[in-house]
């Protein structure tokens, strides 16, 4: 069983800054990728950024050069540091892990992007 609890988000003018943590319990930390995703009104959930427990880090077209994704195994932590904002980064963003072949999601955290 995978545990993750997301924080960090809020409300941010254009330009501005936020960095979501997702903490996870339950199991061998290091060992599984971690995932953000992100859901706006109205729309499918879509995927924005990952970093696997060995070396390649991904990240959706929209969000390179300004999300940046990292980890720290000591505090079973993953962030996402979001640089440059923009209004249409206004989404619920949520945590993932899949983990021996199950999908773990957190509850989620709003980050609101004014213009």
């Amino acid at each position: 069983q995978v545990q993750l609890v997301e924080s960090g988000g809020g409300l941010v003018q254009a330009g501005g800054s936020l960095r979501l943590s997702c903490a996870a319990s339950g199991r061998t930390f290091s060992r599984y990728a971690v995932g953000w995703f992100r859901q706006a009104p109205g729309k499918e959930r879509e995927f924005v950024a990952s970093i696997p427990w060995s070396t390649s880090i991904y990240y959706a077209d929209s969000v390179k050069g300004r999300f940046t994704i990292s980890r720290d195994n000591a505090k079973n932590t993953v962030y996402l540091q979001m640089d440059s904002l923009k209004p249409e980064d206004t989404a619920v963003y949520y945590c993932n892990a899949i983990v021996a072949g199950t999908n773990y999601w957190g509850q989620g955290t709003q980050v609101t992007v004014s213009s």
